[in-house]
């Protein structure tokens, strides 16, 4: 094959595990968001990633000057795998707030999920390319099994990092005065959850059992998710019919 259908070959397998869950979560919806807009939230979440590899190797740098240690050692500490986790949870809202907060189309608390995790998959699309192609000297048989475990692991991690963190968006929606301290505690609890996963698969000296225990966190937090979608839908429709029965109790007293 020509390097330029290698190239193409390594970008689709990027881009697919984050298209694939996309489509999944997309589904949540009941209100489907536009598609081109929904093509802009991922397309913010690829281009605003180089930031977080910036802010990430920047960290790497001056911790291993004041640690006196190598730059790839520092890499390996519990340092770096929180800030690493909070800058990524930063990066990936702030493409969401500036694309999307005060669009007409955010319309309903759901959509702040919808909306975190489509920049959640647009940020690991990129990752995901990147790894692709560093991978790939190793061999077909090595790129394949990384690209499973980013399929199942990686990608899914940020999915659902961004959904935590946009359940607690979402929340705002019916909490305003309260909304910078919901996104905090939305951000921090979405940095605790990658911040984990990562830990997870670094502390352990057998590769096998950190899969296992990231995979059972993966797995929690699917479940998790899952409710809170539901939580937030439940809520919206009863807050809704709500002020439905409001405004018709006060029409018929208007009409008597």
């Amino acid at each position: 094959m020509s390097p330029l259908t290698v190239n193409i070959i390594l970008i689709i397998l990027g881009l697919t595990p984050s298209l694939v869950w996309l489509y999944f979560f997309a589904r949540k919806d009941c209100h489907p968001e536009p598609k081109n807009l929904l093509a802009q939230t991922f397309l913010m979440g690829i281009i605003i990633s180089p930031i977080a590899i910036l802010l990430q190797f920047s960290f790497a740098q001056l911790a291993s000057v004041l640690m006196g240690i190598s730059q790839a050692s520092t890499q390996n500490t519990s340092y770096f795998f929180l800030w690493a986790a909070a800058v990524e949870e930063v990066i990936k809202f702030y493409a969401v707030r500036m694309l999307i907060l005060r669009n007409p189309e955010f319309d309903e608390p759901v959509d702040a999920m919808i909306y975190m995790i489509t920049a959640g998959l647009g940020f690991a699309a990129m990752e995901n390319i990147l790894v692709m192609f560093r991978i790939f000297p190793d061999g077909a048989q090595a790129t394949l099994a990384t690209w499973t475990l980013r399929f199942t692991g990686a990608t899914l991690l940020h999915a659902l990092s961004s959904g935590l963190l946009g359940y607690f968006l979402a929340m705002s929606w019916f909490f305003r005065d309260h909304r910078k301290k919901l996104i905090f505690i939305g951000l921090i609890m979405a940095t605790i959850f990658h911040f984990t996963f990562n830990t997870f698969l670094s502390v352990f000296d057998n590769r096998v059992t950190g899969l296992i225990y990231s995979t059972a966190l993966l797995l929690l937090m699917a479940f998790l998710v899952s409710i809170l979608f539901d939580k937030i839908k439940d809520r919206h429709a009863s807050t809704t019919a709500g002020l439905a029965t409001v405004v018709s109790n006060k029409t018929i007293n208007l009409l008597r």
